[in-house]
């Protein structure tokens, strides 16, 4: 596996260590420091091999990030794409990224790197493929942050709707995957009105939780801006508030008592029971992402520079993919991924 998605790799040495790292997140138990890694993989200090791997090397994450999601695509048949947040607490302020700001999906101020991920998810299992760093605006015009951190330049603080909209423009039009329904809880998410727009306008089924405040007073069915009023006969509410009345001709929502929340689709001509297996993968897409934190060392990398949290995020899904197709095709670890290094 690593042969194959290392290929877009320059240089022998790269593929090298790359698949050292690998080895390294997912055969070394507890902490996968850049320290551990080398000496229990290979065992003898590499370190400065493997960090000069990580955050100096110039080569390409998104060509390996492509050929795993086509490798994950073929393997287990993704149902759904999911887009998550997920937060990198940090002690320091060094890391790129790194502020104290407020997450919206703890719903508190927390000193931490804030990513984006988009997770492909199946009957199967899931992983994620694409990722995306959220610059805080602090960041946009301190040059010493950004020199020390080597932020590229066109790089700068986007809301989430944005990323979110580019992470998945770059999987459809560049990567040339066949898209699957998209799925968020937008609820904490600011502008997810326009996240939903420009999904609609992409032509993409989606199924986004929203709260209820989102939708005017009197239960019009849509977010209040009227960038989505060109959307009204495409959408549905489902698993609206209890004794809420339906929104009008052509929507529906599904009461729940005691909800909180809802879901947007335009998957109108599914049944309940398809949108719920939807809402299901959601949470399958959030229990992926707390296994690749425990498993494969999301969170044990310092994160210092742009490109080095790229290559970490990159290979831990790489480690987790392996992880996956070994269970879903029932293969036994491939010799060139975990062949000893000398």
């Amino acid at each position: 596996m690593c042969e194959d998605l290392f290929a877009s790799f320059l240089r022998s040495d790269q593929r090298r260590w790359g698949e050292v790292y690998v080895q390294g997140l997912v055969s070394v138990p507890g902490r996968k420091s850049i320290r551990r890694i080398s000496t229990q993989v290979v065992g003898r200090p590499v370190d400065q091999c493997l960090q000069q791997f990580i955050n100096q090397s110039p080569w390409d994450w998104a060509p390996v990030r492509q050929r795993l999601a086509q490798l994950l695509a073929g393997a287990i048949r993704p149902k759904a794409w999911v887009l998550e947040e997920v937060v990198f607490p940090k002690n320091g302020s060094k890391s790129v990224g790194v502020a104290r700001q407020f997450v919206n999906s703890a719903g508190r101020l927390l000193n931490c790197q804030l990513g984006l991920s988009v997770v492909m998810v199946g009957e199967d299992g899931g992983c994620p493929v694409n990722w995306r760093l959220l610059l805080p605006r602090s960041w946009d015009d301190d040059d010493g942050l950004r020199s020390r951190a080597r932020v590229p330049a066109h790089e700068r603080c986007q809301p989430h709707w944005r990323h979110l909209l580019q992470a998945i423009d770059e999987m459809v039009i560049d990567w040339g995957l066949p898209p699957a329904p998209i799925v968020a809880d937008g609820r904490s998410m600011p502008g997810v009105e326009l996240l939903l727009a420009g999904l609609a306008e992409r032509g993409l089924p989606y199924l986004v939780r929203v709260s209820p405040g989102t939708l005017p007073a009197g239960g019009a069915g849509l977010p209040a801006r009227p960038v989505l009023e060109p959307l009204r006969p495409r959408l549905q509410v489902v698993q609206g508030p209890a004794g809420a009345r339906p929104p009008g001709p052509g929507h529906r929502w599904y009461p729940r008592s005691g909800a909180r929340a809802m879901w947007l689709t335009d998957l109108g001509r599914n049944r309940v029971p398809d949108l719920a297996g939807l809402v299901g993968l959601r949470n399958r897409a959030a229990s992926v992402l707390a296994s690749v934190a425990a498993d494969s060392g999301l969170q044990h990398f310092e994160g210092r520079s742009f490109q080095g949290w790229h290559h970490h995020v990159t290979l831990v899904s790489v480690a987790h993919a392996y992880r996956l197709l070994r269970g879903v095709d029932g293969r036994e670890a491939e010799e060139r991924c975990l062949r000893p290094h000398g």
